[in-house]
């Protein structure tokens, strides 16, 4: 029996080595006919003694499924959820019953039909489809996108704007208008602007420890030179002023050195503040990954809260005390005006620096940065335009006012 191989009606017979007959079966499908009735039709076969690739055939496009479908009828309650998403059982439902609900925000899931999502670390962030964590970008504000064009092209414009007027001032420097209002305060004031609109550069660019270190210490003496000779000069134009009466010799205790020993004395301060804040709780580089985003914000953290409003609240005890003197010197007569000048640069210094306080403090990432940069460079431009526009006017577009006749006038 085991050796019978024959064929008969078209169908090969034989055995296999346990003497069993070789598997042979059609496959068949009820379908409806036209008629209505039900009728079993072959749509495919099996053969074991084919190999193995051919054993089984199937003819999918005749098989006629429930209903008189085409396609394989799915029998779950729903279908499974894809990654990015978790399922969420249906109350009262059979446990295939389920919602798919997407990851919320920071989460992924890499698995189909996941139960719950994974959050990222604090580094990552999902992709679009939530199915896998990537590293988050790092923002700053740097010097090649728009913003930070704008502000470096700013800076550059008003130091280059400082260095002009400074030359104006050099070549017109024996001239009644320039000789008659303290021309050596004026030729460091011209300095330190400049000097001024400089450090807005250092806010720009991806933040270092040293770069940390460096911005708000040269931030705060820059502008405390700038406001000390501007208070220098304030005090010169009462000084001067009260050494017109008669038996007064005021000057000879405010001379030229002492002038310049009052800006020292007033930035030491300052310095020494700034050298207390290094050395106890300094600024450093931070990576800010506390707000939910793709991105990481590298900010400079100020480290001591207290140093850097000490370093702000120093500067504007400076400027409140030369726009004191400056309100009391405005109905001098007209040889001695600067301090009008000087009362509306300190106004507009006021404003900008009292907007920047709560602006500041409600600002975020990069935009902080850009607001501290714009305070600096709209102050900076305040001080040189009220200071110094005026006599550029009279020395380069009146010089017939530039004389000493016209100055002595009341």
């Amino acid at each position: 029996m085991k050796r019978t191989h024959f064929t008969t009606l078209g169908e090969e017979v034989r055995f296999d080595d346990n003497g069993d007959p070789i598997a042979s079966y059609d496959l068949m499908n009820w379908q409806k006919g036209s008629d209505g009735s039900l009728q079993l039709m072959r749509v495919g076969f099996y053969d074991a003694s084919l190999e193995d690739d051919k054993d089984l055939v199937i003819d999918e496009p005749v098989i006629m499924w429930h209903r008189g479908e085409k396609q394989v009828g799915v029998s779950l309650c729903s279908q499974s959820c894809l990654p990015g998403s978790r399922k969420a059982r249906q109350k009262g439902k059979p446990v295939c019953c389920f919602d798919c609900i997407p990851c919320a925000e920071g989460e992924i899931s890499n698995q189909t039909d996941s139960n719950d999502c994974l959050t990222c670390s604090k580094e990552t962030w999902p992709n679009q489809a939530q199915d896998q964590c990537i590293p988050k970008t790092l923002e700053f504000l740097s010097f090649q996108e728009p913003l930070g064009i704008i502000l470096w092209s700013v800076s550059a414009f008003g130091a280059c704007a400082a260095l002009a007027v400074l030359g104006v001032f050099i070549m017109y420097r024996k001239t009644p208008v320039i000789r008659g209002n303290n021309m050596e305060l004026s030729f460091l004031l011209l300095l330190f602007l400049c000097a001024c609109f400089l450090i807005g550069l250092t806010f720009i660019g991806k933040p270092t420890d040293w770069l940390c270190r460096t911005r708000y210490p040269a931030f705060g003496i820059s502008f405390t030179l700038c406001i000390s000779c501007i208070l220098a000069k304030t005090v010169v134009v009462l000084m001067a002023f009260r050494a017109t009466l008669p038996g007064s010799n005021v000057m000879k205790w405010f001379g030229p050195a002492k002038q310049r020993s009052s800006v020292i004395l007033c930035t030491f301060v300052q310095g020494l503040i700034c050298i207390i804040w290094l050395t106890t709780k300094p600024p450093v580089a931070a990576y800010n990954t506390k707000f939910m985003s793709a991105t990481i914000t590298v900010e400079c953290a100020v480290g001591s809260e207290i140093g850097f409003w000490c370093v702000l609240g120093y500067i504007g005890l400076l400027a409140s005390l030369c726009f004191l003197l400056a309100f009391l010197a405005r109905k001098l007569p007209d040889n001695f005006n600067e301090a009008k000048f000087i009362t509306f640069s300190m106004l507009i210094f006021f404003a900008v620096w009292i907007t920047f306080i709560p602006v500041y403090v409600s600002s975020r990432g990069k935009y902080m940065v850009a607001v501290h940069v714009f305070a600096i460079l709209a102050s900076a431009f305040g001080l040189l335009l009220c200071i110094f526009a005026p006599k550029c006017y009279i020395v380069l577009l009146k010089p017939e006012r530039n004389d000493k006749k016209h100055m002595m006038k009341k």
